[in-house]
């Protein structure tokens, strides 16, 4: 077993077709922004499967070679902000999804099917729920006022959508899982000690024993993680304001230091966002989840650590991206526009959509056609034993099954 750097990072998923070609492709969106993409096709295939997320570059996503297998095309894009989310505003994601839904129905496909895994979900249930309004009736400003172009883009809507292992939304996803306890915003180690997640006197047992909480306790706890995210909402807020003014001042008087002033990069760093309590204590809302969080198996150490949600963002990203209360890239509220025959699949052993959060998620979604799947696996598709079929692997088989059902797929020769 290789032990170098970036060992296990990827999971094995297969080989493509030897018939596969693969093309890349550079999109300008309805704002000016250049976004890239790569369409792997195999000969026959009519119905093509987009997989996006807002922050990762999904082009080696495990789904492809199993959706190639199954006689699919597979188009995998990025957004602007792959890779580097510092700057990530939600709304504009949606023109770079656009961009890409565009195109392959300029390629001809008969059937244009969106397939979101983790945040590609709320990514793709917020541009279907945008792209089925008239466009006089979409979003025309960010939650942090900026001005963005939906109404003049061209939005076609998906002939269908499949989610896997969706989580609630970044926003809603942090606001799981950010630390109340920090008592100074400045200071990382800072902590008030009866919100402390990670203390024995409130419930936590030392690794790799399940910790337990009381039900006090986590009605506290979740109050003031909503608190926290109020606080930096206002500080976001505060900072917006500031650029304001530094510019209607610079229009006013043209002064350079005004100028200055609102150019002048303000960055939020949001200390310990790996702070869920259900990943120390899975008696809440139990599953077959293993022990720890998305980041590793001791989120009381992780936590403290660079690596994190949101750890580094701009105020107008923290307000349409990270924040749960500001957000508008939330699943269960975009859910309801999402009329297209619809396929759910949920991983038992998901450490970031949790039982409950994907029953609100499948109730919430409006799609009269709608087919809920339950498949063994791990948030990012990995088995949960050793010697079983990955979660990739089973979701695959479920995905196949429905497009072929739907939209009919033959498998290259």
């Amino acid at each position: 077993m290789s032990t170098g750097l970036g060992a296990g990072r990827y999971l094995a998923a297969g080989r493509r077709p030897a018939s596969t070609t693969t093309t890349v492709h550079e999109l300008t969106t309805a704002d000016g922004a250049t976004v890239r993409g790569v369409l792997a096709t195999v000969p026959g295939a009519r119905t093509v499967v987009g997989l996006m997320h807002p922050r990762q570059d999904l082009t080696h996503h495990p789904l492809v070679p199993l959706l190639l297998q199954a006689g699919a095309a597979v188009w995998t894009q990025h957004t602007r902000s792959v890779n580097n989310d510092l700057t990530l505003v939600h709304e504009q994601a949606l023109l770079d999804v656009a961009a890409g839904m565009v195109f392959l129905r300029d390629e001809g496909f008969d059937s244009v099917v969106t397939l979101g895994h983790s945040g590609g979900g709320t990514l793709y249930a917020f541009y279907l729920s945008q792209a089925s309004l008239p466009a006089a009736q979409r979003l025309t400003r960010t939650p942090g006022g900026r001005p963005v172009p939906l109404a003049d883009a061209d939005m076609p809507v998906a002939d269908g959508a499949v989610f896997l292992a969706p989580h609630p939304g970044q926003g809603a996803l942090l606001l799981g899982c950010i630390d109340p306890s920090v008592a100074d915003e400045a200071d990382p180690l800072s902590v008030v000690p009866s919100l402390d997640p990670f203390s024995p006197d409130n419930g936590f047992a030392a690794p790799p024993r399940s910790s337990s909480y009381s039900a006090e306790f986590l009605d506290r706890y979740r109050a003031a993680q909503r608190d926290r995210v109020a606080r930096i909402d206002a500080v976001a807020r505060a900072s917006l304001a500031r650029t304001a003014s530094a510019r209607a001042a610079f229009r006013s008087t043209g002064d350079a230091a005004d100028r200055r002033r609102a150019l002048a990069p303000r960055i939020l760093t949001v200390f310990r966002t790996d702070a869920d309590p259900r990943t120390v204590d899975l008696s809440i809302d139990p599953s077959d989840r293993p022990y720890g969080s998305l980041f590793g198996t001791r989120p009381d150490l992780i936590n403290y650590g660079q690596v994190g949600f949101g750890r580094l963002t701009t105020p107008e990203a923290w307000l349409s991206t990270w924040s749960g209360l500001s957000s508008n890239a939330d699943f269960a509220r975009c859910a309801p526009g999402v009329t297209v025959p619809t396929l759910f699949v949920e991983l038992t052993g998901d450490q970031a959509a949790f039982p409950a959060d994907s029953r609100r998620m499948t109730a919430a979604l409006g799609a009269a056609d709608l087919t809920v799947e339950t498949v063994r696996g791990l948030h990012f598709g990995g088995a949960l034993a050793e010697g079983e079929p990955t979660g990739n692997e089973l979701a695959a088989a479920r995905i196949a099954d429905w497009l072929g059902e739907r939209y009919g797929l033959a498998p290259p020769g």
